[in-house]
């Protein structure tokens, strides 16, 4: 029998061992997780076959990217057929077809910013796209900018500097968009996300976060937000109750609806995370996460060797409200 977790409105069935990739392939870090308007799954890992296909049944499509991706950060869905995925590796930011053509490279590959310049691009961590298609990448680890970009690739503005304040950021670590422009970052190192409007100007910020790496809005007005957020690495509070990791549910507001977390948290077993990384929801309300496990496991357990293989990737099935 599944594992139930969640409450109230937002209680999810886990299903176990969803994805089926070809015999013989493995999931690295999965780093980010789309899905598109058939409910395919794309998941966006540190691998051989760096984006593989799925459909909403788990069973594999196709898989493309090999030989492109440097390392695989961040996923999303345009609203026309493509996808956007993020490179910290590489530094770029490359718009796809759904069949991985490349229709638009953002950043000079192989080419970093000098560190905290405000230059495009430091290791780049996500996009988001306007209500009229404009393109918001977060930037990310060695800058703390927001870049907003036309669909030609040309650079709108860019705003941020580092600190923490608002308008400021500690690793802008992930970024979405609502159907009323504003814009949500999740500023992963001063734990929180922040509100601005669609030209930078700051709005609000969300607190009781603790890291958020992860995070999904789905499309349309007063969206919910889901949040990923990393436990603690530290030896004087890893493994700490209340902290994480763990997958948030939040109203466009900030509001707490839900929340996926088990005491001890840290861990593989029914409702656990080891660094939820990238999130995504289907159209019936399922919960797909992404996890960083490879990386995230010398930090939560120093003492014990990295497994061989790490599951990296949950489905979490909506159940209906009770």
């Amino acid at each position: 029998m599944s594992a139930i977790v969640g409450s109230g409105d937002f209680r999810y069935r886990i299903v176990n061992d969803w994805a089926k990739p070809p015999e013989g392939w493995q999931f690295g870090d999965v780093a980010g997780v789309g899905v598109d308007l058939r409910d395919q799954v794309y998941v966006f890992h540190r691998g051989e076959h760096p984006l593989m296909v799925f459909d909403r049944a788990g069973n594999f499509q196709r898989a493309w990217g090999e030989s492109m991706f440097r390392r695989p950060h961040g996923v999303h869905m345009g609203p026309d057929e493509t996808i956007y995925l993020t490179d910290d590796g590489d530094h770029t930011v490359r718009k796809c077809s759904l069949e991985g053509k490349v229709l638009l490279t953002i950043g000079i590959p192989d080419v970093p910013a000098p560190f905290m310049s405000g230059e495009p691009f430091r290791r780049c961590t996500h996009t988001a796209l306007s209500p009229s298609n404009e393109i918001y990448v977060s930037d990310g680890y060695g800058n703390a900018r927001v870049h907003k970009y036309a669909q030609d690739g040309k650079r709108l503005k860019s705003w941020g500097e580092p600190g923490a304040g608002p308008g400021q950021f500690n690793l802008p670590h992930n970024i979405a968009c609502d159907a009323d422009g504003w814009v949500y970052v999740a500023d992963r190192e001063n734990h929180r996300i922040q509100v601005f409007d669609g030209e930078g100007r700051f709005e609000t910020q969300w607190h009781d976060l603790h890291r958020p790496s992860g995070m999904y809005m789905p499309q349309g007005k007063c969206p919910l937000c889901y949040v990923g957020e990393i436990g603690p690495y530290y030896e004087f509070n890893r493994g700490a109750p209340n902290l994480g990791p763990r997958l948030s549910i939040l109203s466009n507001e900030g509001k707490l609806l839900a929340r996926i977390s088990t005491i001890p948290a840290a861990g593989t077993g029914p409702g656990q995370f080891l660094s939820p990384h990238g999130i995504a929801v289907d159209s019936r309300g399922d919960v797909y996460v992404g996890e960083v496990s490879y990386t995230a496991w010398p930090n939560l357990f120093p003492d014990r060797p990295v497994p061989r293989v790490l599951r990296s990737l949950q489905k979490f099935e909506k159940l209906p409200a009770p």
